[in-house]
């Protein structure tokens, strides 16, 4: 029988923990005692799965404790693979948690890493981290498999069970094995795929495709700024045709999109090859934070506004809507930026965590919104509780609205990407 053991219970682990937890004897490991504890009590933080979701997956349970996995047969991973300063793939939370699985793997355990990676990272990195801490032989003692995380943070119609996975092995008879294994829980069904590299491979260019096609219309939003045309009428009139593509112009921040093309360009480089259209679709997107701050300054100035010591709020700074998931927000980048003009900047997020936003940026969320008190409001998320917002009263007398998602009726706002 398998037993298996789910290691990262974040976005990600925790939502396969609860499904595989309805039909195998299944360990949650976090290394977090504050997360172990709220998740026995059936509390997720991240809302990715609600308390009877949690408590009725009755093969479940979670720890902190190493010793509890050495019972085990099948160990999945699932950590962050997050950049550094340099844009550079950071492995330190995989080969912490390679370590971690190499010190309780015995002969004829399987390694299943959904992390998402460049290609040859599994087998190139992560092996000799589990032989070196196992003293076993990969492929003769243990196997590995590679099934990326496809989930949407927030979306609770396309969840984990309703989105195809793929699936791979390091020999095809474990990858029948990982196969089955995941066809048990997904009811979107699964796709083999014929090796653990092109595996890894379409999953990062999944988010690569996607950084891109949001480069173009950022793009488009930068040239028609300055032709004074509305790049959302323009994409909506272009829309009309069967084969256009929907992307609209955005903040892209979080753990995937704006972090996994690195691992790929990383991949590439050390190979000799630079990807100049991956790094130019990135160059755009990390630059939006910095174009709608300077956009708003702009308008305020045509509306008479005195610009340093003006108060702007901010509103949203999680990275997507209707999601607490600050990782990688790029809100920051557009408070950052009205900051270095001198420009006072309140946050209101609902969604948000206010001890993580403290920790993670060092800045205090607003409880309450005042009244007649903003040179300029910023509609940088569209969560949906926002929508009962009446923008208007909390702004001064010729005060400014900018609306970052176009989501806002054009007549009430003075500018949208």
């Amino acid at each position: 029988m398998n037993k298996i053991a789910i290691i990262g219970l974040g976005y990600v682990g925790l939502p396969l923990a609860v499904e595989f937890g309805k039909y195998f004897e299944t360990i949650g490991f976090d290394i977090h005692q504050t997360r172990i504890d709220e998740l026995k009590t059936g509390y997720d933080r991240t809302f990715e799965a609600d308390k009877e979701a949690i408590l009725s997956a009755n093969h479940l349970t979670f720890t902190n404790h190493i010793a509890d996995l050495k019972t085990a047969n099948i160990f999945i991973v699932t950590v962050p693979t997050p950049i550094d300063k340099n844009n550079k793939p950071d492995l330190t939370p995989l080969i912490k948690a390679s370590t971690t699985v190499g010190s309780v793997l015995k002969k004829g355990d399987i390694v299943i890493y959904e992390s998402t990676v460049y290609p040859g990272c599994t087998e190139e990195d992560c092996v000799p981290i589990l032989e070196k801490n196992s003293g076993l032989i990969f492929n003769q003692d243990f196997f590995c498999g590679y099934s990326p995380e496809r989930i949407v943070p927030g979306d609770k119609e396309r969840t984990l069970t309703k989105i195809k996975k793929i699936t791979s092995g390091s020999t095809p008879e474990i990858a029948e094995q990982v196969d089955q294994l995941y066809k048990t829980i997904i009811i979107a069904g699964t796709y083999k795929a014929p090796s653990i590299k092109v595996a890894e491979a379409a999953k990062v260019i999944e988010n690569c495709q996607r950084d891109l096609n949001i480069s173009f219309v950022n793009e488009l939003a930068l040239i028609f700024d300055r032709m004074n045309i509305d790049t959302t009428e323009v994409l909506e009139a272009a829309g009309t045709k069967f084969n256009f593509l929907p992307f609209k112009p955005g903040l892209v921040g979080g753990h995937c999109v704006s972090v996994d093309p690195y691992y790929l360009t990383s991949k590439a480089e050390s190979l000799g090859y630079y990807p100049e259209v991956i790094h130019s679709g990135r160059r755009i997107n990390d630059n939006m934070g910095e174009f709608i701050a300077n956009k708003v300054v702009k308008l305020m100035i045509q509306k008479n506004h005195t610009i340093k010591g003006a108060k702007v709020l901010v509103m949203g700074i999680t990275f997507k809507e209707n999601c607490p998931d600050l990782r990688n927000s790029k809100v920051i980048d557009v408070i950052n930026e009205l900051k270095e003009f001198g420009i006072a900047v309140d946050i209101y997020d609902p969604q948000a965590n206010e001890e993580e936003v403290m920790h993670e940026y060092q800045l205090p969320l607003m409880n309450t919104l005042p009244n007649n008190h903003y040179n300029a409001v910023i509609h940088a998320v569209a969560h949906q509780n926002f929508q009962t917002i009446d923008f208007k009263n909390l702004l001064l007398e010729n005060g400014v609205i900018y609306d970052v998602k176009a989501i806002l009726p054009k007549e009430m706002v003075d500018g949208r990407l």
